[in-house]
């Protein structure tokens, strides 16, 4: 349970934002933005004007949103005839989050609201949830360690002869019995997964999800992730989950191998760690995500894998890490045009990897807060492939 004044402090950065934009308030519709300013995830919208108090106005549950919410004014969502009367007429300019509001209700909304300009404050939201607070680190601290666990236990249960459909089932079977969420929210339109554990040409086979590795998949309607094929001896075996905690999301990879590894894929393991590396020593405040991509690029241009980095040949991933938190893709981005410079709260997933069609997908994937001066580790198991 959340200290109730993590939402007050929150609404309140919010309310001086709104204010220093001109904005007379926030209607937050967005479950999970919902849930960041005032705890509960209950089918609810949360109006924020920027020089009042909250409410919280609820369709379903009104019991347990009262029970949950940090907000006191806590009310059953009017009808449609009566929405309009919340907001007083010296309320001219509204804001909602435009990055995940649908043209239906934004229509919905604008003749509901009619008079009154409806702004997008999706930047103001993504930039504050990007700063995490003691508490929220505190909360990936924990699903960093639980994941780290998981991952440790692999070898315990990998074993010749599993599917790579197995390999997934015995790690997410782990997963749930630790208490991860299973929610990997993602922000954007048209992306989901649940986690990936693909080998050899199945982990290289290009695809729709917008990352560095996809996976076979088991169907047409389900392409990426694992499929109901063998895992081949020789070839590296990628992991790559998330781990979701009191909503708080980590990302994590790590190479296996029944057997030994071709030296061209195990140099291009070691020059990821390098690029991980690298990365580490200069992620810090101040630091851009445009700035650290390019490095990170140059270094595996120099090694001969440019072609290879992060992404089947011709359809790579252009970042090298993402933030994460109640969602997989926060801000920051380690990508080109991202010149906002680093602060520390952030945190993010740094995933160097190298991907060689019809070999296999090698690389790591590592979680780290930003701090005053440096990163702290967020994912603590050896980065090591796993041979057995």
């Amino acid at each position: 349970m959340k200290p109730k004044n993590e939402h007050e402090t929150r609404i309140d950065l919010l309310q001086a934002k709104l204010r220093e934009s001109g904005v007379d308030g926030a209607l937050i519709i967005y479950p999970v933005d919902v849930y960041y300013f005032c705890g509960t995830r209950q089918n609810s919208l949360l109006w924020v004007p920027a020089d009042a108090g909250p409410v919280l106005l609820v369709k379903k549950s009104l019991s347990r949103a009262s029970a949950e919410s940090s907000v006191t004014d806590v009310r059953p969502l009017p009808s449609s005839r009566d929405f309009p009367a919340l907001f007083g007429s010296e309320i001219k300019r509204i804001g909602l989050m435009f990055d995940v509001l649908p043209v239906q209700q934004y229509t919905y909304y604008t003749g509901l609201l009619e008079g009154r300009e409806l702004l997008d404050i999706s930047p103001v939201n993504r930039e504050l949830r990007a700063i995490k607070s003691a508490w929220e680190l505190e909360q990936m601290r924990l699903s960093g360690n639980r994941l780290s666990g998981i991952f440790s236990e692999v070898p315990s249960f990998l074993r010749p002869g599993m599917r790579e459909l197995d390999l997934a089932a015995e790690f997410e079977y782990r997963l749930k019995k630790a208490g991860s969420e299973g929610y990997v929210r993602i922000r954007a339109f048209n992306q989901e997964i649940i986690g990936l554990a693909v080998s050899g040409e199945n982990a290289a086979i290009p695809g729709c999800f917008d990352g560095p590795v996809t996976g076979k998949g088991l169907s047409a309607a389900a392409p990426y992730g694992p499929s109901n094929d063998l895992i081949p001896q020789n070839v590296p075996i990628m992991i790559d989950y998330a781990a979701i905690f009191n909503g708080y999301i980590v990302d994590m990879t790590r190479i296996f191998s029944f057997g030994s590894l071709a030296p061209e894929l195990q140099s291009a393991f070691e020059t990821a760690c390098g690029i991980q590396a690298w990365l580490v020593e200069n992620l810090r405040p101040g630091s851009t995500g445009e700035d650290l991509y390019r490095g990170a690029a140059a270094i595996a241009e120099s090694a001969g894998l440019g072609g290879h980095f992060m992404g089947h040949p011709g359809e790579q991933a252009k970042f090298v890490g993402h933030g994460v938190g109640l969602e997989l893709d926060e801000l920051p981005v380690l990508a080109p045009k991202f010149r906002a410079p680093l602060q520390a709260g952030n945190t993010l997933a740094i995933e160097p990897k190298f991907v060689f069609p019809g070999r296999g997908v090698v690389g790591i994937e590592n979680t780290y807060a930003i701090t005053t001066d440096g990163c702290e580790l967020l994912t603590r198991c050896s980065d090591e492939i796993v041979y057995l």
